[in-house]
């Protein structure tokens, strides 16, 4: 095979598609030819900012593809195979991993942010980390099985069991994969909170009972009617914002269960004040990372690829535009303009 194309980060906002070496297999590694990959809000800062661990670097880490070629070893997968990718390079020795806890690794590696990624035409991979799935299932849809992994992880991290008014702060991404699972797993009542009412119409659309626009002066007001002045059982802060991780202690109810999934960018502070409502209403507060459980990569992979065929996750509506590869800098100069990007930015190959 001859050389393949890749979008390559040299620097801060750099990325320069150009040709790169097929990526050589280890033993029990495949190469998969990538149909659909996805940008990561956790990919903005490594673009736009100093995040990236290292330079060079191909990032991309939500994707999907075929099976190209096999590794020496290989035998869960086939030349053929249509797969899902799993990013997370766990070491598999140390105390987390033999406890099955692979996110809390301290030996880990990544693709897609400590080793080159999905955005390229090929990438290489561990065969534990490729999930089969049927033509049933559109690459696309297969591309966000991790972010949807993602939110069903604080689920069941939280042991969420259905029948109590749920708060999602944030309707992105993440947000609104949250709303999906927590509907299916029989949430009584649905309340998401964002500053954007397109991402608020998604919401409804989606199946939200309720949904507040953050920005309203009668926010505080909003979501008392809603609850009848209680607060909310579960809130489930998926933004990474400050505003709104202060903002999750306001809105609990007593003996609440609050989950940080998003990513906090800035220093995050509270009153005392404040912060007393950790106490006073004895609210859990727990936060929660990545995707994975026993035996890796885990059931919420599995049950993500599962209720996706059924037709309960609907991931098509999540699909702000595509792009081929060779435009990966046209998707982020939407990135560049706030409020442009309103859902998935995706690049497909032919």
């Amino acid at each position: 095979m001859n050389d393949v194309k890749a979008a390559v980060l040299y620097a801060k906002d750099d990325i320069r598609v150009e040709e790169m070496s097929v990526p050589s297999l280890e033993p029990h590694e495949i190469l998969v030819k990538v149909k659909a990959t996805g940008i990561c809000g956790s990919d903005l800062p490594r673009v736009l900012g100093d995040a990236a661990h290292h330079y060079p670097l191909v990032l991309g880490h939500e994707f999907s593809g075929v099976v190209e070629k096999i590794g020496i070893g290989v035998s869960r997968v086939k030349v053929g195979d249509r797969v899902a990718g799993v990013p997370l390079k766990p070491c598999f020795k140390c105390h987390d991993c033999a406890s099955g806890n692979f996110a809390q690794c301290k030996y880990y590696s990544f693709i897609g942010s400590r080793v080159n990624g999905s955005w390229a035409e090929y990438v290489a991979i561990p065969e534990i980390n490729a999930l089969p799935f049927d033509e049933s299932i559109s690459f696309e849809e297969a591309a966000f099985v991790e972010p949807s992994a993602v939110a069903l992880h604080a689920l069941q991290l939280i042991q969420f069991q259905g029948g109590e008014h749920v708060a999602i702060l944030g309707g992105g991404n993440i947000g609104l994969l949250t709303l999906q699972w927590v509907k299916i797993l029989g949430a009584r009542e649905v309340t998401v909170f964002d500053i954007d009412d397109e991402r608020l119409e998604t919401a409804r659309a989606l199946g939200a009972d309720h949904t507040i626009n953050a920005k309203n002066a009668n926010v505080d007001e909003d979501w008392k009617t809603i609850t009848k002045g209680k607060g909310f059982a579960v809130v489930l802060e998926t933004a990474g914002s400050d505003v709104t991780m202060r903002q999750s202690f306001d809105i609990s109810a007593n003996k609440a269960k609050v989950c940080f999934v998003g990513t906090p960018v800035r220093d995050l502070t509270f009153t005392p004040k404040q912060f007393e409502q950790l106490n006073r209403k004895e609210f859990t507060l727990t936060g929660s990372w990545m995707s994975y459980s026993a035996p890796f990569p885990g059931n919420e992979w599995e049950l993500t690829l599962h209720f996706l065929k059924l037709g309960r996750l609907n991931f098509k509506a999540l699909i702000d535009r595509t792009f081929p590869l060779d435009n990966i800098n046209e998707a982020f100069d939407l990135y560049r303009k706030p409020g442009s990007v309103k859902g998935k930015i995706m690049m497909l190959n032919d």
